[in-house]
């Protein structure tokens, strides 16, 4: 079966410039196949040696709802945390600082991919927010890399509550770079570029760009692992995170009838 192109890479001046686009609209769902498009481009990228910058962006009206919550249940769910990781980590190492243009929609996979950018431009209208806690599961990634852009009280909220944010308070917290009124996005971000990165050495860009990401690296390295055993082995073991998968897909409320206690095996010490 022919594989379908979820994956848009374009190049701009003079192909110092790249545009990665996720080409599933409306949604721009990032399943494992539109993840491993993203890993393939990537390795892709890493060819092109006087790349400046890397655009990630969503075609439509969203950047993406997410990841896929069919393959968060328990037969798919292992080979999906660790594509997202391998996909999180590619993006660590890419060759050419990382930016992500965000209109509408911006959530839970797709916010993770974003946190792993090094800056995020966004127009008025979007929205950014990490909502797995409505379907009794939490985000490995997003727990563990938004504090570093937030800070650990911030990012507990977001976690904790599954709320939607506007792009002025997520400007006004340091989650996003720049806003740009709706629909000027593409020509604001151009011209940025145009004037920051086009004038620069595309060497001192690239090595500038990957001491900005040391700190995340070694928490995705070090962290996520121990945040994915902990998904995998307990919270998935439990029924209420079944079920709030499956009320989800089958658009009903979720029943809790489980009232066990879940011991946590990440402790401080």
């Amino acid at each position: 079966m022919k594989m379908d192109h979820k994956i848009k890479l374009q190049f701009a001046h003079e192909e110092q410039i790249a545009r990665v686009t996720l080409v599933a609209p409306k949604a721009n769902i990032l399943d494992q196949e539109m993840v491993h498009q993203l890993i393939d481009t990537l390795d892709q990228l890493a060819g092109h040696t006087n790349l400046k910058g890397i655009v990630l962006a969503g075609e439509g009206a969203h950047f993406s709802f997410g990841a896929s919550v069919q393959e968060h249940l328990p037969e798919q769910i292992s080979n999906t945390l660790l594509d997202l990781r391998r996909l999180l980590l590619k993006m660590g190492a890419a060759h050419a600082s990382l930016i992500a243009a965000v209109r509408g929609q911006c959530l839970g996979g797709a916010l993770e991919l974003a946190l792993t950018c090094d800056l995020i431009f966004a127009e008025e209208s979007a929205k950014f927010g990490l909502p797995e806690i409505k379907l009794a599961v939490f985000p490995p990634a997003g727990a563990a890399l938004l504090p570093l852009r937030i800070g650990a009280g911030r990012a507990a909220e977001m976690v904790l509550t599954g709320e939607t944010w506007s792009a002025a308070r997520a400007l006004s917290i340091g989650l996003v770079n720049r806003v740009f009124p709706d629909g000027e996005l593409e020509a604001h971000l151009d011209s940025w570029l145009a004037s920051n990165f086009l004038p620069r050495s595309s060497a001192a860009l690239r090595f500038a760009a990957e001491v900005g990401r040391r700190p995340w690296i070694q928490i995705l390295e070090r962290e996520l692992p121990v945040l994915e055993s902990l998904y995998l082995d307990d919270l998935m073991e439990h029924g209420e995170a079944v079920e709030g998968l499956q009320a989800f897909l089958e658009k009903r409320q979720p029943s809790w009838q489980s009232k066990e206690a879940v011991s946590s095996p990440v402790t401080a010490k």
